[in-house]
């Protein structure tokens, strides 16, 4: 049912977006079918997350889907893009999504495993694509359509560790927020080639740096990212 899901929420928010952008409506339209898709995905696909594990269990009871909701809400806005960019941008949410495959084959997770190699392949694809024809254009319905399904592959990983949170933040988020930094400061291509290099850098630190090390890590990140979000220069969700 989790496939069902994940498919009827990307498909709920491609048709969200198109008809925003048809009828020129206002982007909370945009938030709501946002929060449809994700509701489908816990409601339909049964993902949720009902404890943190710090330790101890941490239920969050009536908590659940509110604090499942804002996950899915703000991972699938990581990549919010208001104007068309290079795509070589898709190389940021590529390296994500393959580190999600091998954190899903270390632990054992088939949904994750399979739809990341899938969308990493799709991703590739587009890429080759666009570089041979030149014809691909970035937009906000493909970028929050891939954001959706790191959201959810976000969460079905968070529901077997809490620690696996530190994926989309360091080797998506964090590189996102690089990337805007540097933008007007160097050439899109260098600033690009910057954050993919430091995705790759931070996603292989995983598998070297002890978990309680990455705790504090993502803590601290999560902390400077929310502070960012308060400046609309640097804002993603």
């Amino acid at each position: 049912m989790l496939y069902l899901a994940l498919f009827i929420g990307v498909v709920s928010i491609v048709i969200t977006d198109k008809l925003t952008q048809a009828f020129k409506l206002s982007s909370i339209w945009r938030g709501l079918g946002q929060i449809s898709a994700s509701l489908v995905i816990i409601m339909v696909g049964n993902l949720e997350v009902n404890h943190i594990s710090l330790g101890n269990n941490f239920e969050l009871g009536y908590l659940t889907v509110p604090f499942t909701l804002l996950l899915l809400i703000s991972f699938t806005n990581v990549m919010n893009i208001e104007k068309v960019q290079n795509p070589s941008i898709l190389l940021l949410p590529f390296v994500s999504l393959v580190f999600f495959s091998i954190a899903a084959f270390v632990i054992g997770h088939p949904f994750v495993l399979i739809t990341g190699i899938c969308s990493s392949l799709t991703l590739m694809f587009i890429l080759l694509y666009g570089y041979f024809t030149g014809k691909v254009f970035m937009g906000r319905m493909l970028t929050t359509s891939i954001g959706f399904i790191i959201a959810v592959l976000s969460i079905s990983l968070i529901k077997s560790s809490i620690v696996t949170i530190y994926i989309p933040l360091f080797t998506l988020a964090l590189p996102f927020t690089l990337y805007y930094l540097i933008q007007d400061k160097i050439t899109n291509v260098q600033s690009i080639t910057v954050s993919f290099l430091t995705a790759i850098l931070f996603g292989v630190l995983m598998y070297i740096v002890p978990f309680n090390i990455i705790w504090y890590l993502v803590v601290g990140l999560t902390s400077i990212l929310v502070i960012t979000q308060f400046s609309c220069k640097y804002r993603f969700i």
